[in-house]
């Protein structure tokens, strides 16, 4: 995939404000300081097209990118922060479980979890929680360049083994630009599902 334009359309805070055109959807999500914006950033070629920031918890809204003029990234809000109070986070917590449940052009949700570490209990619980709303998932490892290449296999068969998921994980390095390619392939299938391309 060749990404011509990428832009940042608005931060949302309800369903009223979402995009209401039927683009098709990838949405990422992940705890908080995983990597999201560094993603998105690397997948499109622009270093600042998301904010990347040190401050757990900083997406507070929903994220919508649009790509290409065809179809949209969508950055939802992070979980697993500690710094706001609990009321915000179940605010949060709803309003992604809106967004998950009623938002049609959705064609796959991005789960990001950190290599180098095992899935906590939190991360288990909320991808459980993800398949309850989303028929299409895909987990991806993020900072593979972290830990060398032997410790990224075990660590992509641990998470997939301590998440119960049947659902791919693929490592991914937004610094050295690594498993961009595999993840830009499944998108491609996603979007040629949706008939915005050919073969």
């Amino acid at each position: 995939m060749k990404v011509t334009s990428s832009v940042f359309e608005l931060g949302a805070v309800g369903p009223n404000q979402w995009p209401q055109d039927g683009i098709p959807e990838i949405a990422f999500i992940g705890r908080s300081n995983v990597g999201k914006s560094s993603l998105l950033n690397a997948l499109t070629g622009r270093k600042h097209l998301a904010r990347v920031s040190g401050k757990p918890g900083k997406t507070q809204q929903v994220n919508f990118y649009l790509i290409n003029s065809q179809f949209r990234f969508v950055d939802l809000p992070g979980y697993g922060y500690a710094a706001i109070s609990q009321r915000e986070r179940a605010s949060l917590a709803r309003m992604t479980q809106s967004y998950l449940a009623d938002r049609g052009p959705l064609v796959r949700v991005v789960h990001l979890l950190d290599i180098r570490h095992d899935p906590m209990k939190n991360d288990i619980e909320f991808h459980q929680w993800l398949q309850q709303w989303s028929a299409s998932l895909l987990v991806v490892a993020t900072k593979s360049d972290k830990i060398g290449k032997n410790l990224q296999i075990n660590q992509r068969n641990r998470i997939a083994q301590v998440l119960h998921s049947p659902w791919p994980v693929v490592p991914v390095s937004a610094e050295k630009r690594t498993g961009l390619d595999e993840l830009w392939v499944i998108f491609e299938t996603d979007l040629r599902q949706r008939g915005l391309m050919e073969g």
